[in-house]
């Protein structure tokens, strides 16, 4: 009997998987236009990239395309979402329940989109025991119970960045694979926990810099253009 090796998928670049969920978000808006077609030219002039971008991003996981025919929306966004994970439903719990979290509780981007929050934590004795949302605030305590009862596997943290690393190994102890840090600390976490962080000010700062550079950009090239004259 001759064994065979399973093919090593490529490695895909972050920035790209980033970008299969944006070309989602529009092609979930041409839907409801009512388009039933795309390209990849279309897709790329939305999202800033060139079409050559798109057919590499897509092409990591699969052919999706037909040469001069383009995309088939009905067809290319339930591809996505099984590529992205999100068709199907996901469990998540959400610890850290202030200001931020409170917000981000009543965003109801998450569940159009398959993420149900089922359960909340917070160390702070006022707000244990309340409801929100219709759901309980729990003690960080019953964390472990309540992920195993649940079935849970994603986690939001949003707890101040002096308790977000502890909070992160009683997750991960509870068998957690995937956190959505919003403390702005890095956490250290094992290989096979996956993990995205965001940190609003890093964020700002990102904007700052885009506006500066384009204004730097602008003060040299009118200084080129006086130079020249």
């Amino acid at each position: 009997m001759v064994r065979r090796e399973k093919p090593v998928p490529p490695l895909i670049p972050k920035v790209a998987a980033s970008r299969i969920s944006r070309y989602l978000r529009y092609l979930e808006d041409l839907e409801d236009r009512g388009e039933t077609t795309t390209s990849s030219r279309q897709l790329g002039a939305a999202l800033g990239v060139t079409a050559a971008q798109v057919r590499k991003d897509l092409g990591y996981f699969g052919q999706f395309g037909f040469p001069g025919l383009g995309y088939k929306i009905s067809n290319l966004i339930p591809e996505i979402r099984r590529i992205l994970g999100t068709e199907r439903s996901w469990n998540l719990v959400m610890v850290g329940i202030g200001n931020l979290g409170n917000a981000l509780l009543r965003y109801k981007g998450f569940a159009a989109h398959g993420f149900r929050v089922v359960a909340l934590f917070d160390s702070n004795p006022k707000l244990v025991g309340r409801t929100l949302e219709g759901l309980t605030v729990y003690p960080i305590t019953k964390i472990a119970q309540v992920v195993h009862a649940e079935g849970v596997e994603l986690a939001i943290l949003s707890a101040p960045a002096s308790a977000a690393q502890e909070v992160a190994d009683l997750l991960v102890g509870a068998g957690i694979r995937g956190i959505y840090n919003f403390a702005p600390v890095l956490l250290n976490l094992p290989e096979d926990v996956a993990y995205v962080s965001v940190d609003l000010s890093v964020e700002l700062e990102q904007l700052a810099f885009l506006v500066s550079n384009r204004d730097r950009e602008l003060e040299r090239r009118n200084a080129g253009g006086e130079s020249g004259t």
